[in-house]
């Protein structure tokens, strides 16, 4: 079986690598020749962990073009999984798929399987038959094919993960033919005991839309949660732990922080909000969902600007610029919205992320932003530290470095990766998300005192000198 994958960016790439191994001939097709010349050179043009190492090990098999119809005379099964991103008014963009559909149609040389990979708005199966058809019948040829919605789970940062160990494999299928296709190229998944669905098109399209929504709904709603534990002096942290146990509710997207971002659940949210209103319903709770995390994106600055009412002259130093760690992603990050916000109000930001800083450089090309090599390097004289992405390297710094390194004592935690009384035993005013300090938010008047400056490190030691210096 061979397969063709049209579009190689997170979804598309993750899934023709996966298909190779697996072991099937793959092509993956772009329109971009800049990323295909560095696919074929072995270069990874997105951050994914294992990636590059499974790209390479099945290279025999995985081959790159920009060859439209060499991608679709090649295969049995053409996967389309190009951008879908949200317009001004907040529809789904299906030009990408339209384009593949149409190309997929004109090249046709015989039986064929077209299966929307992307994360697509319910009807957009139907959508792209006709106009597969018309390119048929355009050509006067009698060639049958199949229309297929096999939706995508994978989390950027475990993508290989998710994909080759799925909780659930979704199938919208129109016909036993395709079924039987789609069933068998999926059999070194499911023999492992890993579930297959097979509904109807329109369903699988759903069922997309309702899963991501589903998840954006928890995160909205502990930030809810997060939100009046402030309020009531309880710890939001306990509160997910108590209500996680539950097995009807589970513990996962239950942290509370400074909101969703990336590339799916805002998009799609928007999107299926849209959708509703074309039907004339009225999506209430995912309005609210949306409306919750738009409002926590603000959260953080609001907290750095009522403990630092005039930011002016003020350095901020920035942990974290990804929407969420293991990623470079940046698309609807909450960063975005916070540095904007801090440099408007006059003050200089410096940052530091472990592996986004060249997607952040695009995202802040009108900005005055500060690049750091480190993370010490960030806080090198900083008034305040503000946490934006749950890096493991942030969650093990050490304290006492760190507070020699910074010239004030605020850190705001937009991740809660901190136990806040130890933070605050080091001399720091300290706030999180939702969260209570059993010990007194106090500052110290030296930078750490000189028992405390003993104990660190010479290694420690040698880095603030360094960074003094």
């Amino acid at each position: 079986m061979r397969i063709t994958v049209v579009g190689t960016g997170y979804v598309g790439l993750v899934s023709g690598a996966c298909f190779a191994e697996m072991g099937y001939d793959v092509m993956c097709i772009d329109i971009c020749d800049i990323k295909i010349n560095q696919l074929n050179k072995g270069k990874i043009p997105i951050y994914e962990p294992g990636l590059e190492e499974l790209v390479k090990k099945n290279s025999s098999r995985l081959k790159f073009s920009t060859n439209i119809k060499k991608g679709v005379e090649f295969a049995d099964i053409v996967f389309s999984a190009v951008g879908t991103p949200s317009d001004k008014d907040h529809k789904a963009d299906l030009g990408a798929v339209k384009t593949v559909a149409k190309s997929f149609g004109e090249y046709l040389n015989g039986y064929k399987i077209f299966v929307n990979k992307s994360t697509v708005p319910v009807g957009t199966g139907e959508i792209c038959r006709q106009i597969i058809q018309n390119e048929i019948d355009k050509g006067g040829g009698r060639e049958e094919f199949d229309i297929v919605s096999n939706p995508e789970f994978l989390r950027e940062g475990a993508a290989i993960k998710d994909t080759l160990n799925p909780d659930r494999i979704i199938v919208g299928v129109e016909s036993k033919k395709a079924e039987d296709v789609i069933t068998k190229l999926y059999r070194p998944i499911t023999r492992a005991g890993r579930p297959i669905v097979i509904t109807d098109i329109k369903t699988a399209e759903m069922i997309k839309y309702a899963a991501n929504s589903f998840l954006a709904t928890k995160i909205s709603f502990i930030n809810e949660m997060a939100n009046f534990c402030e309020k009531v002096g309880a710890d939001v942290s306990q509160v997910a732990k108590g209500i996680g146990l539950d097995n009807r509710i589970g513990p996962r997207f239950l942290h509370a922080g400074i909101g969703y971002g990336g590339s799916c659940f805002p998009k799609d949210v928007q999107i299926l909000i849209q959708k509703g209103k074309e039907q004339s319903f009225d999506f209430k709770i995912l309005q609210a969902v949306e409306e919750v995390n738009n409002r926590q994106k603000e959260l953080i600055f609001e907290k750095l600007h009522d403990h630092m009412p005039n930011l002016e002259g003020k350095t901020v130093a920035v942990w974290g610029l990804a929407f969420k760690p293991r990623t470079d992603d940046m698309r609807d990050a909450p960063s975005i919205k916070i540095i904007k916000r801090i440099q408007a109000e006059g003050a200089l930001v410096k940052a530091f992320d472990p592996v986004s800083m060249e997607t952040a450089k695009r995202n802040f090309a009108d900005v005055n932003l500060t690049y750091c090599e480190s993370a010490l390097e960030a806080v090198k004289d900083a008034d305040a530290l503000l946490v934006l992405t749950e890096w493991d390297e942030f969650r093990t710094v050490n304290l006492s470095e760190l507070k020699l390194a910074m010239r004030g004592d605020y850190i705001f935690d937009g991740r809660n990766i901190y136990e806040s009384d130890e933070v605050i035993t080091a001399g720091f005013k300290y706030e999180g998300i939702g969260r209570t300090a059993k010990g007194k938010n106090k500052s110290t008047s030296l930078k750490v005192t000189i028992k405390e400056a003993k104990t660190l490190s010479k290694s420690a030691k040698n880095k603030v000198k360094n960074l003094k210096n």
